[in-house]
């Protein structure tokens, strides 16, 4: 695959928008479809983790390679094709500046490219992806890797919203990209308001809870603060109901949530904390309680 060609793989998210659905033919309902999700695909973790050195970049994967590469055969399986395919963040274990990170993009940029050229790939940044603490020059290089770290697209008449949690999570490093990002997010929801849109999902990397909105603060959730900050910005696009409308659905691989908004509903698909992960905790939390993934 030339070099073009890779761009336009990994590279369709720009200007704000993916380039693979024009949004003036995808605003309108058309009948059911469907999409495929994802999430930390990680190359590097599992060495990481079973040697207890989680903050490490991890020297191997081959283990996640091959579970990728099963996991790209089966959605080119699919009949119908699925809309797209999401990955919702932490595309590779290595952080910014961390020994094996290019060595692990390239190896997962090489296992997405066998993705049947019909689906479309999405990606959203993870902290691993951007660093706990994201910085103008962590965007930058995302951007450059894999396209915008935020962004909106339209299909079927529903609403897509990608957003890059680590301005949620930590922005002390990039205050006006947060405020931008903000900003932005503001304007897609004032759109979704006036053309009375029924269904919206977000996707993002970081999940708002694990359990219960009123949960303490924790590594693997947002502040309260921001909690409630998100489910009035989005209750606002539809209609004032607060918070207590915001409910955990069940899901076996990920955690996503559901706000309903009048006749209408917001879902939120997300990765970052997984069952296998809260098991792997506990079983590892006598040994090192301050392990992180």
């Amino acid at each position: 695959m030339s070099t073009a060609e890779a761009r336009g793989v990994f590279h369709r998210a720009r200007g704000r928008t993916l380039d693979a659905f024009p949004s003036e033919k995808e605003r309108e309902w058309k009948g059911p479809f469907y999409f495929i999700q994802g999430a930390d695909p990680q190359f590097g973790l599992m060495k990481a983790w079973s040697t207890g050195e989680c903050d490490s970049g991890g020297d191997e994967w081959g283990q996640e390679t091959r579970l990728t590469e099963q996991a790209v055969r089966a959605v080119n399986r699919l009949n119908p094709k699925p809309k797209f395919f999401v990955l919702c963040g932490d595309l590779v274990h290595a952080m910014p500046g961390m020994p094996w990170r290019k060595e692990q993009t390239e190896d997962l940029q090489r296992v997405l490219r066998d993705v049947d050229s019909e689906i479309p790939l999405v990606f959203v940044s993870g902290n691993h992806d951007v660093g706990n603490v994201p910085t103008p020059e962590t965007i930058e290089e995302f951007q450059q890797t894999w396209g915008d770290d935020y962004f909106s697209f339209w299909v079927g008449g529903v609403l897509f919203l990608v957003l890059n949690s680590q301005f949620l999570y930590d922005a002390s490093r990039c205050p006006a990209l947060k405020q931008a990002q903000d900003q932005w997010l503001d304007q897609q929801l004032s759109i979704a308001g006036q053309r009375k849109c029924q269904h919206a999902i977000v996707f993002q990397h970081i999940p708002l809870f694990l359990e219960s909105i009123d949960e303490d603060d924790d590594y693997f959730n947002l502040s309260k603060p921001v909690r409630k900050e998100m489910v009035d910005k989005l209750s606002k696009a539809g209609e004032e109901i607060g918070g207590k409308n915001l409910k955990k659905k069940k899901s076996l691989l990920v955690i996503e949530y559901e706000l309903a908004l009048g006749d209408g509903h917001f879902n939120w698909l997300l990765g970052h904390y997984f069952l296998r992960k809260q098991n792997m905790k506990k079983k590892k939390e006598k040994e090192n309680p301050k392990r992180r993934v």
